[in-house]
């Protein structure tokens, strides 16, 4: 079997994409660091919004984000950088805000880019951003899901540890997803720092572990499988990019998580911050699909991963199957770690000729 099931019909959908997750200000100090930098460039993301923006502007698709935003000049910025980005703003959630954030702001994400022995470093700054404080009845799930209509709606575990509330959230919108034949992406995603500062310490785990049993697409890379599902994996490989580990890994998951349709993973060694072999592998109905590990130049690593996603998520909505899903979500991955930003600045022409093996020489 290489078909994702249970796709809904385009035509029977408004949105092909529906993603679920907070959407920051990215603040980019281009080739210098964050401690001395004087200008910043400002860009819009969230790992699971990557997803919605992805499919929008490179594969076309229809998408849209269900978030929060305060009523500011901050949260209208962000507005105004996801409308740049073709993705459907009409579920975004809008708070009052007092002035000086101290009840609701935007969240901020400080991103260093890397080079060469010098690796890409993240600061967040988003306390008590509007996004966290999202609660599950604030959504008319049903409304969304059945009477607009989704094909597929992605979250992800970033989203679900930002508060007690979004990780109640997160297991109310795909509660109601399924009940309307809705496909669900998960992205493990694993982020210590947020998990770490969580008032249940279990809750990585317990909450993981309960969203995992409900999605039909499962994604991350073997730490996150292992970190979120309190799977313990002892690791003798010598090459970080080697796919055993997982696949034994998600021998042992077919049988605990029997309703996920896909376990996906991205293969990633860093050798430099500029250069990483790079490369993806999924299962689907007890059978192995994956790319080729090659080097690849990198020049902003964040995103690639979400740009895996979405690729993947576009050739299983087009019926092109698993092999073509991992092909895609490499390819995309690789060429959005190319452009500064959390997004690929690209077509799917150019998605496709790297699937087709297609070399880097100049276009004229």
């Amino acid at each position: 079997m290489t078909d994702l099931k249970g796709l809904r019909p385009a035509e029977d959908c408004r949105w092909d994409c529906v993603a679920l997750g907070e959407v920051m200000l990215r603040l980019d100090p281009g080739e210098g660091r964050i401690r001395t930098a004087r200008t910043f460039q400002v860009w819009e993301g969230g790992g699971e919004y990557n997803v919605a923006r992805g499919l929008r502007k490179t594969f076309g698709l229809r998408s849209s984000v269900v978030t929060a935003l305060p009523r500011t000049e901050t949260g209208a910025l962000v507005e105004d950088l996801i409308l740049q980005g073709g993705v459907d703003v009409s579920h975004i959630l809008w708070r009052e805000a007092d002035g000086v954030g101290r009840n609701t702001r935007v969240g901020l994400n400080f991103t260093e880019r890397g080079f060469g022995p010098r690796g890409a470093l993240g600061c967040s700054d988003r306390a008590n951003s509007s996004a966290s404080q999202i609660k599950p009845d604030e959504v008319d799930w049903d409304h969304l899901f059945g009477v607009e209509g989704v094909r597929w709606l992605h979250t992800g575990g970033i989203f679900a540890a930002l508060s007690e509330d979004t990780a109640e959230t997160t297991l109310a919108a795909i509660r109601a997803a399924k009940r309307h034949g809705v496909v669900v992406s998960y992205d493990l995603n694993y982020r210590a720092s947020l998990w770490s500062s969580h008032p249940d310490p279990d809750a990585a785990r317990r909450v993981n572990r309960e969203i995992a049993g409900l999605v039909d697409v499962l994604v991350g890379d073997e730490y996150a499988y292992a970190s979120c599902l309190g799977i313990e994996t002892p690791d003798t490989r010598t090459d970080p990019a080697d796919s055993r580990p997982f696949d034994a890994l998600v021998a042992r998951l077919a049988t605990e998580l029997p309703d996920v349709q896909v376990f996906a993973a991205t293969l990633r060694d860093p050798i430099s911050a500029s250069i990483n072999r790079w490369g993806g592998v999924l299962w689907i109905g007890g059978e192995r699909y994956a790319t080729p590990v090659s080097e690849i130049a990198v020049l902003d690593r964040v995103g690639g991963g979400d740009s895996f996603v979405s690729g993947l998520a576009w050739a299983f909505m087009q019926g092109l199957g698993a092999q073509a899903a991992v092909d895609y979500g490499v390819a995309h991955g690789a060429i959005a770690m190319t452009t500064p930003g959390d997004n690929a600045m690209t077509s799917l022409a150019e998605v496709m000729g790297r699937v087709e093996g297609k070399g880097a020489a100049a276009v004229r």
